[in-house]
């Protein structure tokens, strides 16, 4: 028997609990949506996964308010090298050890229960935002003016339904919300059998190195990774001929990290054969429905950005959510997800799946044609940063898609802070003498009070810039009617404000 569906409509149901789906809620909580999470497992999984995260990625979690608390649990990581089985670096990835554009770090490492137990607790200050453990959603029924999600408690057994303007996907690799939308993956060409180890040092091993270290040996390619504290990962690719089940045996184990460490330096927490695989969904909205993740794209762990695009997904979703639930009949700004996100996170698999190549001596040339050439002959790396799809259209088009620096305000905050998950103007004069007619409670920052603001502009060559709530270019102005024209998009009051 299912319960009637709950008459309370809900603004979003948002099916998983992991890193993607508590930070969207979280991202609508801050929106005051009515949000529930429903989570198939009883609670956080114990064990590392995802262990890397970007600048860009941290500039979410200091939106929801966490980053603070994040900071002390986890590792600012120094880059990654490439090196052949004699040794000699191929490819050289620096990160930069001081302070970045984006007001954080370059790059992250961090234990993911770390992060998902920050990131419910952060859930706890939004009585909007309802979560659900033991929760397994077996039917979803999209309508044209809501959705019926329903699920059953695997405690009790009981059978339940809820109603919800949107239900957004974020249970990964296989996504029921994805089966339901019966959409097909677009297979990109990387599909290989990896087995992941984490493991607890019992002693400093300083000889192990501080760099992620890929050894790029055609016949057994490996990832080592230096996590916070004594925490240490090793991915080595499993041969075609090699069984899951015998490679995972501990003896095993042991001496595929014998060139490493030995049982004397170190115990086993965790060992698992992975397919490191690269797809994209093909439809990422049907309806009501949408995908986020894991659950809309795969990607090889090479660039450390699996998490990290699932966290822009969800940061370019939540404020168009947030809007498209205040009027339930036009949700045409929900279009622009896919086309903005899709490209965007296929440049990073495409970068993955080429240094992929690399790690398997197979396909140096197009692994080091983007990489910048050293004299020692090897190569060096640097982050990509790719526009968004071209969508959403505002304003002068060259600087739009782009992701926006985070300015340091003149009280000496940073700009993230001051505006919220929010629009936000920076213009390069006193708005009044424009005699605009501006959106209730649009954020403005003049040049008139923040330096940074003015070079900011000077060197973008406009005299201003509309910046979306995910931190975004929407579109850039010189002249009254320009700014009039951008100011015209439907991107009223702030969402978010500290």
């Amino acid at each position: 028997m299912i319960h009637k569906a709950n008459s309370s409509l809900y603004d979003c149901i948002i099916i998983g609990y992991g890193p993607t789906g508590a930070t969207l809620a979280n991202l609508l909580g801050l929106c005051g949506l009515k949000v529930m999470v429903l989570e198939r497992e009883a609670q956080a999984y114990h064990l590392p996964r995802a262990v890397h995260f970007d600048d860009e990625t941290m500039r979410v979690f200091q939106t929801v308010g966490i980053a603070e608390e994040l900071s002390k649990k986890i590792r600012v990581n120094i880059g990654m090298r490439f090196v052949d089985p004699e040794g000699t670096l191929l490819l050289d990835w620096p990160r930069p050890q001081e302070i970045g554009p984006h007001g954080w770090y370059a790059s992250y490492r961090f234990h993911q229960p770390d992060l998902e137990h920050i990131l419910r607790k952060a859930l706890g200050r939004y009585e909007n935002v309802e979560t659900r453990s033991n929760s397994e959603v077996f039917s979803v029924k999209d309508q044209d003016d809501n959705s019926i999600v329903y699920f059953k408690d695997l405690t009790t057994g009981k059978k339940d339904s809820v109603n919800t303007k949107y239900v957004v996907g974020c249970d990964g690799a296989r996504s029921f919300l994805r089966y339901c939308m019966e959409t097909e993956m677009e297979n990109l060409g990387f599909n290989e059998r990896w087995l992941v180890i984490d493991a607890l040092l019992k002693k400093p091993m300083p000889e192990l190195g501080d760099h992620t270290v890929q050894f790029c040996n055609p016949k057994r390619p490996a990832t080592y990774c230096r996590s916070p504290g004594d925490r240490r990962r090793w991915e080595i690719k499993l041969q075609d001929h090699e069984d899951e089940n015998e490679i995972t045996n501990l003896e095993n184990v042991w001496e595929l990290l014998k060139t490493w460490i030995t049982s004397n330096d170190a115990e086993i927490e965790r060992k698992a054969v992975y397919t490191f695989s690269s797809s994209i969904a093909k439809k990422w909205k049907l309806g009501r429905l949408l995908l986020a993740g894991d659950a809309a794209h795969l990607t090889p762990p090479f660039m450390g950005q699996g998490m990290c695009a699932g966290i822009r997904d969800v940061a370019n979703l939540a404020w168009k959510i947030a809007l498209c639930s205040k009027d339930a009949k036009d949700d045409s700004l929900l279009h622009s997800y896919q086309s903005e996100r899709s490209p965007h996170v296929k440049a990073y698999i495409e970068t993955a799946i080429h240094l992929g190549g690399l790690i398997n001596r197979a396909d140096n040339t197009k692994a080091l044609k983007a990489a910048l050439p050293n004299q020692d002959g090897s190569a060096r790396m640097k982050s990509i940063a790719p526009k968004i799809g071209e969508s959403l259209k505002a304003g002068s088009s060259e600087h739009r898609g782009k992701l926006f620096p985070q300015l340091r305000l003149s009280d000496s905050r940073l700009m993230d802070d001051a505006s919220g998950y929010s629009p936000v103007l920076l213009i390069k004069e006193d708005i009044n003498s424009y005699n605009l007619n501006l959106p209730t409670g649009l954020i403005v920052i003049s040049s008139e009070s923040e330096k940074e603001v003015t070079a900011c502009l000077q060197n973008m060559g406009t005299d201003a810039v509309l910046i979306r709530p995910d931190r975004y270019i929407l579109g850039t102005a010189k002249t009254k009617e320009e700014l009039n024209d951008l100011l015209s998009f439907p991107m009223p009051s702030p969402l978010h404000r500290k």
